[in-house]
């Protein structure tokens, strides 16, 4: 009898994901801290529980779903808020300066993705490689889970597929220019259906994917 197929969630490794065989597995985890991983029986499967919190499915607390300063239990917000959808934020110390950005799962907040950090960045680009880094990653998997973010400018910037930034280019900075070159070019030559919804940070508080660093 032949060998079932299994499909393999990363949920913290090297590079987060969903891979079709251990070897590439074990090559996204070997040698990272607390690695975070399973197998499931279908790439369906897989693909869901990869945008779940991976304590539904390991049962493991996250180190990274914890509450920062100015968020709030969104539980009593009920449906006004969508649970199943990605949060995403940037954060900046000095502008320009060292620039982060991660997407976290909504409701648990525990990270999805995360990237930097960055020297020579802003916020507003961070905000915008984050928008568009949770877009691809649903178009690859094939998800029309919607996308919360706090900025006006980084939903502007997606939907004219053009960056509007002040910030020089140096050496410090190339990579994130051309990050943002592929950002452009990923706009240009894809199309999602994903709702990029503005987060009410006046009614809900601060956006799940906050660094609280403010």
């Amino acid at each position: 009898m032949a060998k079932r197929k299994k499909y393999y969630v990363v949920w913290a490794g090297h590079e987060p994901g969903v891979y079709d065989n251990w070897n590439e597995c074990l090559k996204q985890t070997k040698n990272f801290p607390a690695a975070k991983y399973k197998s499931f029986k279908s790439r369906d499967e897989a693909h869901d529980a990869f945008l779940d919190p991976y304590s539904k499915h390991i049962g493991l607390a996250s180190k990274t779903s914890k509450v920062v300063k100015g968020q709030q239990d969104l539980s009593k917000f009920g449906n006004k808020i969508i649970s199943n959808s990605i949060s995403v934020d940037a954060a900046c110390s000095g502008n320009p300066g060292i620039m982060e950005y991660r997407g976290v799962h909504t409701i648990s907040r525990e990270e999805i993705f995360r990237q930097g950090p960055h020297k020579d960045g802003t916020n507003n680009i961070g905000e915008f490689l984050a928008l568009v880094h949770a877009l691809a990653l649903l178009k690859k998997l094939d998800r029309n889970t919607p996308i919360y973010t706090d900025s006006r400018t980084a939903m502007a910037w997606v939907r004219n597929k053009k960056v509007k930034t002040t910030l020089t280019k140096n050496a410090k900075n190339q990579n994130l220019f051309d990050m943002m070159d592929r950002a452009i070019i990923w706009l240009k030559s894809n199309t999602y259906t994903n709702q990029i919804i503005k987060w009410d940070t006046k009614n809900w508080g601060e956006i799940p994917a906050d660094f609280g660093r403010k």
